[in-house]
């Protein structure tokens, strides 16, 4: 029997490549980017999708075929993938699309009526409600805290991470995790290095993929690890002392002002009378105990390589550091609301 000669092409079942399209990667990229192939685009409106709803408008976006679920809104999906190759492709576009649409900017209420017909809210009669990604919650608390280095481009960085990980998976010559200095901590996490036999450990606690295979859609767990890293990464206490000192320069004269001015900034709202209540009694406390024990607020000031404000007193500083960690952990600013 003589052996079969395998040509590049496309499966039977579906469309041939173009007649003049050259058997290679660059005609299967025309194939799929042909204006009768309409599958391309339904599959990225759809993904899109996803990032902003926390589901697809087809829940299944790894099979949009006839095992997959059916759209619970066909009509916008097909003008949505219209609208998407009519322009270009423009993914910015579609973003803002879908953002400024009515349907984006509801608010997460639940309503009794709506949660008993709805309770998946497959309708999308209210805003979902989701755990930011993994790189989010970080780029979120850099942001606030005024570090975000907004560079694009160039090599990956090596953030903070634990000491020793990389040699306890190394399969010989004892790997060592050198980390970056400088602005280069403060990258968008885009950009950190990925060591697929060790992923950045606080990527991983909060559900971002190890990249050994493509995943389609994140799982969305809540584990202990997950409070206890939002509260306690060297990057996300270094990002609390700098939004205290935002707080301290820029909040206000007094600090109910100050907790009003902070509290707006990491929620997008003004808070309710019972929630300066709180904060204000969090920061006095905390005021008290680093007056007393100036050694406490020297160490919790020195956490992370950034140097702190020296003009700053370090008592109300750490005090504000401590709110400031408080805001960062709040449901509101780790979900999408």
């Amino acid at each position: 029997i003589e052996d079969e000669v395998i040509s590049p092409g496309t499966p039977a079942i579906l469309p041939p490549l173009p007649q003049d399209a050259p058997n290679n990667r660059l005609g299967l990229a025309r194939w799929l980017f042909a204006e009768e192939h309409p599958l391309t685009a339904r599959v990225a409106a759809n993904q899109l999708w996803l990032l902003f709803f926390g589901n697809g408008i087809v829940r299944t976006p790894a099979d949009l075929g006839a095992q997959g679920e059916f759209p619970t809104h066909p009509e916008l999906l097909d003008w949505l993938a219209v609208d998407f190759r009519e322009n270009g492709w423009d993914i910015k576009q579609m973003i803002r699309q879908i953002v400024l649409s009515q349907t984006y900017q509801q608010r997460s209420d639940v309503q009794p009526e709506l949660l008993e017909k709805d309770p998946e809210n497959r309708l999308l009669a209210r805003a979902p409600r989701f755990r930011l990604q993994a790189e989010m919650i970080r780029d979120n608390a850099l942001a606030l805290s005024g570090q975000l280095n907004k560079d694009a481009g160039g090599p990956g960085v090596k953030p903070y991470q634990p000491p020793g990980l990389w040699a306890e998976v190394g399969l010989g010559g004892n790997p060592k995790f050198v980390q970056d200095k400088g602005e280069k901590l403060y990258r968008r996490t885009l950009y950190t290095y990925w060591k697929r036999s060790a992923p950045h450990p606080a990527m991983v606690i909060f559900d971002a993929p190890n990249r050994e295979t493509c995943v389609i859609q994140r799982p969305s767990t809540n584990t202990p690890l997950q409070a206890l890293a939002a509260m306690n990464d060297v990057q996300m206490m270094e990002a609390s002392r700098h939004l205290a000192e935002r707080i301290l320069r820029e909040g206000g004269a007094t600090d109910t002002a100050r907790i009003s001015w902070a509290f707006e900034l990491a929620t997008a709202r003004i808070p309710e009378p019972s929630e300066i209540h709180t904060l204000l009694d969090v920061y006095r406390y905390g005021l008290e105990e680093f007056s007393a024990e100036k050694e406490r607020a020297n160490a919790l000031l020195a956490i992370g390589e950034s140097p702190r404000d020296e003009t700053l007193p370090p008592d109300q500083q750490a005090a504000w550091t401590v709110v400031a960690s408080l805001l960062l952990n709040l449901d509101e600013v780790l979900t999408r609301n």
